[in-house]
């Protein structure tokens, strides 16, 4: 296991409530969390106390119904929040993802005595990690198992296997596993990461997204009870995996208002210019101005189309009603949304990174500043489910009416 050490946060937050879109904590949270994103990047220390804040503030209830003690939020207004914590630190927000993903599909699902249990926890604060790739399978996103294997014994199951790229679960209280049912079918559990036999890894070396705890995953002769298994046959699933997709695009959104901050701080705390540049004073050189202004359009833009997806999301329940074809096809309506947002927002995020060396010059290159950490994120990003692969389908859906794949982030 490696060993990361930790710099001391002050907790000062008081948090009465979970916090909602409008909360105006919230704010004042984010702001803090953004004050050291910058130095946890470059140096690698792994947020643990910037999560406790989280889970204390309750985030991760922020979609679930207030008549069930949740933050009742729109799809809309988590995306909202995704974008400006993306804003405060892309990490962090990668961190939650698979929370906010794996809650969506409890609250679609009904609710039995066990998926109300879960809920509660996460109103209580819990956050819930992912443990569902494994590079023996020949496709990735597919949602194949290989060798994550449940056994039974007594009334339960053992579970033995690896995960890898097991996005946020370093931090989790709990853990979805995607795992092999005895009968050769694939299911899912949900169980705390303490459970006895379970090892998170941080072993996560990409250059970008660096403290996701994107890590391996180890069970071994895992005890895991009969009700903590969900199977592929529960009605708990959109035809479309639109949150996870989603999600990426909105922290690159908000990748590019953090390179705005940074942009605008840097010209204005300019000692000096080009000695061929046309003002003295760098915030009055027009073409500095011109740049910065078109990094704030990439960022509204970027912002607009990612919410814009997300609204289709919060018109699906009442597609839903209207029976299986009407929600099929107004998941497949949101899913192209959000494949067509990506496309666009990660290009957007990627030419805002570049741009804010155009600013600076030489420079900003410097590792203290740690400016590059806004590509390097950007590009990590962007890379789940690559753009050709996504603009293909797209095409192929436009020319011949073909639907989007319903596996991997679509």
């Amino acid at each position: 296991m490696t060993h990361i050490e930790e710099k001391v946060i002050d907790f000062t937050f008081q948090f009465s409530a979970p916090v909602t879109a409008k909360s105006p904590e919230l704010q004042a949270l984010f702001d803090f969390i953004a004050l050291g994103a910058s130095e946890r990047d470059r140096d690698r220390i792994l947020p643990y106390n910037v999560v406790e804040l989280i889970r204390r503030s309750r985030l991760g209830a922020l979609r679930i119904p207030v008549a069930e003690g949740g933050g009742g939020s729109t799809a809309r207004e988590l995306f909202e929040v995704v974008i400006w914590l993306g804003d405060a630190d892309p990490n962090v927000a990668h961190i939650v993802r698979n929370h906010f993903s794996i809650t969506e599909r409890i609250l679609r699902s009904e609710r039995t005595q066990r998926n109300r249990r879960w809920l509660k926890a996460v109103v209580d604060g819990a956050i819930i990690g992912l443990a569902s790739t494994e590079l023996e399978a020949k496709r990735s996103g597919g949602r194949q198992v290989v060798n994550t294997k449940l056994t039974p014994d007594g009334d339960g199951y053992r579970l033995n296997g690896t995960k890898y790229y097991s996005t946020g679960s370093l931090y989790a209280d709990w853990i979805f596993v995607r795992v092999l049912a005895p009968d050769g079918s694939t299911a899912y559990i949900l169980i705390p990461t303490n459970r006895e036999g379970l090892e998170l890894v941080d072993d996560w070396d990409g250059f970008g997204q660096r403290l996701t705890g994107t890590g391996t995953t180890t069970f071994t002769n895992v005890r895991v009870e009969a009700e903590e298994v969900l199977f592929d046959t529960d009605k708990d699933d959109l035809p479309y995996n639109i949150v996870p997709q989603l999600f990426l695009t909105a922290i690159n959104a908000g990748i590019i208002r953090n390179v705005l901050r940074d942009a605008t701080a840097l010209i204005r705390n300019r000692p000096r210019t080009f000695y061929h540049a046309v003002s003295e004073q760098a915030s009055e050189d027009p073409i500095l101005q011109q740049t910065v202004g078109q990094i704030a359009a990439n960022a509204f833009a970027a912002e607009a189309i990612a919410l814009a997806a997300a609204d289709g999301l919060d018109r699906l329940p009442a597609a839903q009603a209207q029976g299986e074809e009407a929600e099929t096809a107004a998941a497949l309506a949101t899913s192209l949304s959000a494949s067509k947002a990506k496309l666009i927002v990660d290009d957007l995020a990627l030419r805002s990174a570049t741009l804010l060396f155009e600013v600076g010059g030489a420079s900003t290159t410097k590792k203290n500043s740690n400016f590059d950490r806004h590509w390097r994120n950007a590009r990590t990003l962007s890379s789940h489910n690559p753009n050709h692969f996504k603009a293909r389908a797209i095409g192929d859906y436009e020319i011949n009416g073909t639907p989007l794949p319903q596996r991997g982030f679509f």
